[in-house]
């Protein structure tokens, strides 16, 4: 064996010099949807509320937001978190959401995902049943239910912040598809849910449609966000724009699940996994359509074929609306660790996407 070989197999730590920065993160996916935790090594934040951690973090650290979720450290679909304090005693921890675009008001992708390592990790004190976390998130507290049997997480299930209906069957005219019938719907964010029964498109929800999907969906974003001037929340002025567009094929499956989504988010990302907070909008929607009640689950599938189960919990009214509380249930799965660094004097540190 040579001694080049050999120095290769006893030097394989690598120790960055003092003035670049390091951040730890814990990576995971949810339904086949990343997640990129942050865990250590980010500067800290100034605020008293997770609204406003996540004010001064776009005011002060968004190129660091770039430099882990683009490449070459991401990708143009990468999703992460921070973790920050509660907005108040009650609470047990809060979170922001970073994404390619900017920073999102709700994800439940992201809820189950950090629900489950909060047990992995025993950040909290972990019992056989349901675990109980308090989350506040940007668009308020989200209680999740992480289920341990013999050891084992099982699965996570969360309610969700009060979820509510803006409009059903509005029309607006999108270039290039014409007239598009779209339901309005909050579930922690904004969003286009777009029936695919109810309009006459060239394309399907597979991923073959993907890159047709990606297109569709931006273009349709953007002509609501013109078009519709009730995208507003009825408290936050934060909260009050949309988030994306969700394709729903409401026929059974092949596979036996109820329903498809694909929800086109951000800056044309599409979500791997069935959209929590999308699932979320979806219940307010079935809800008052009289398509679901309490005691029924309706299991909605992803383009990767993951899986969410849907459910309405209670109702209650929020501001003007009349609102209900749902449940969102699914798994998560660590993927590894990672340590990134930043080199000061490297061109690219604050990363950049290509499509």
């Amino acid at each position: 064996m040579n001694n080049t070989y050999k120095n290769i197999l006893s030097k394989t730590e690598f120790s960055s010099p003092e003035n670049w920065l390091q951040i730890k993160t814990i990576d995971m996916h949810t339904g086949g949807e990343p997640l990129r935790v942050i865990v250590d090594g980010f500067p800290k934040l100034k605020g008293n509320s997770v609204l406003e951690y996540r004010r001064y973090c776009k005011k002060h650290y968004d190129h660091l937001r770039t430099t882990l979720m683009f490449e070459p450290r991401g990708h143009a679909d990468m999703y992460g978190c921070i973790l920050t304090p509660p907005n108040n005693e009650e609470g047990d921890f809060g979170i922001l959401f970073l994404h390619n675009e900017g920073y999102s008001t709700m994800c439940g992708h992201a809820i189950i995902a950090i629900s489950t390592l909060a047990v992995e990790m025993q950040w909290i004190e972990v019992q056989e049943g349901d675990n109980v976390l308090k989350i506040d998130a940007p668009c308020g507290r989200i209680t999740s239910y992480t289920n341990v049997k013999n050891d084992k997480v099982t699965g996570v299930r969360f309610h969700c912040v009060p979820s509510f209906v803006i409009g059903l069957d509005r029309i607006v005219d999108v270039p290039g598809l014409g007239k598009v019938t779209y339901d309005l719907a909050y579930g922690g964010a904004f969003y286009a849910y777009v029936d695919m029964a109810k309009n006459n498109f060239n394309f399907d929800l597979s991923p073959e449609s993907y890159k047709e999907l990606i297109i569709k969906g931006m273009d349709i974003k953007h002509a609501v966000m013109q078009a519709d001037k009730e995208i507003l929340h009825p408290f936050e002025e934060d909260l009050s724009f949309l988030y994306g567009t969700i394709f729903i094929d409401n026929k059974k499956q092949s596979s036996g699940n109820d329903s498809k989504n694909v929800c086109v988010f951000a800056e044309g990302e599409i979500d791997r996994c069935p959209t929590g907070s999308g699932v979320s909008g979806r219940m307010a929607i079935h809800k008052v359509r009289g398509e679901i009640d309490y005691g029924n689950t309706m299991t909605i599938e992803s383009i990767t074929g993951s899986v969410f189960k849907g459910s309405v919990i209670s109702e209650e009214d929020y501001g003007s609306f009349e609102a209900v509380i749902p449940q969102v249930e699914g798994t998560a799965y660590i993927t590894g660790t990672q340590t990134f660094v930043i080199d000061p004097n490297d061109p690219m540190k604050n990363g950049f996407i290509l499509r």
